[in-house]
């Protein structure tokens, strides 16, 4: 048993995956169209484990470009309503106001994006906000944990399938480049790294502790 909690491990913040799928580079100008976003629990002995995932397709906003290669690359079609597609702030509001209640309820402070280079992911994230005018983004302004960098670290990869198959994660390329999927993987994934490092490492000092 140990008595360690989310807050006391992560400095205050709330570890939550984030993926996001866009039809470009450029958060201001590029289209988002999907979002889904993982949480992790914390078990009796201190180890991470997946817990629940959001998702939506959004409607790309008006004004934005959409780049074809992207669109190829993923093989979507950003504009089929057969898809559920959702407005940006219909489709990711609520996720943000299911985090903040997570938040509170964990006594964290803020979220903190967990992704494979997720500050790709989050600059999209406050460029949403930004756009429709949404001040209680969960997440942490600037900080990430990045998957691809403690990967690289941990397990010579950086790339997340492969990365995946080094961890004993299971991974299917048919389904990779999809929010969820991939959101699913990388979540696994941050759990697997994070209970990898504290099996062999042990518990650090707490936020509580300093």
């Amino acid at each position: 048993m140990t008595n360690i909690s989310i807050r006391e491990r992560f400095r205050t913040f709330l570890p939550v995956v984030v993926d996001v799928e866009t039809a470009g580079f450029n958060p201001k100008t590029d289209a988002l169209l999907e979002v889904a976003m993982m949480t992790v629990k914390m078990d009796e002995k201190g180890f991470l484990h997946p817990d629940e995932l959001m998702h939506c397709n959004i409607r790309p906003f008006e004004g934005s470009q959409i780049n074809e290669v992207n669109i190829k690359f993923l093989g979507i079609d950003p504009f089929d309503e057969s898809r559920d597609l959702k407005d940006e702030r219909e489709g990711v509001v609520p996720m943000f106001k299911a985090i903040s209640k997570l938040v509170k309820k964990e006594g964290c402070t803020r979220a903190i994006l967990v992704g494979q280079n997720g500050s790709f992911d989050l600059r999209f994230l406050n460029a949403l906000c930004e756009r429709i005018k949404y001040k209680r983004n969960p997440f942490h302004q600037f900080s990430v944990f990045d998957t691809a960098s403690l990967a690289g670290l941990v397990y010579g990869q950086t790339v997340l399938s492969r990365a995946c198959e080094v961890a004993g994660i299971e991974f299917d390329d048919l389904k990779a480049h999809g929010a969820d999927y991939d959101t699913q993987k990388e979540c696994e994934l941050f759990c697997a790294l994070y209970n990898r490092f504290t099996t062999y490492a042990g518990f650090i000092a707490t936020y509580s502790d300093l």
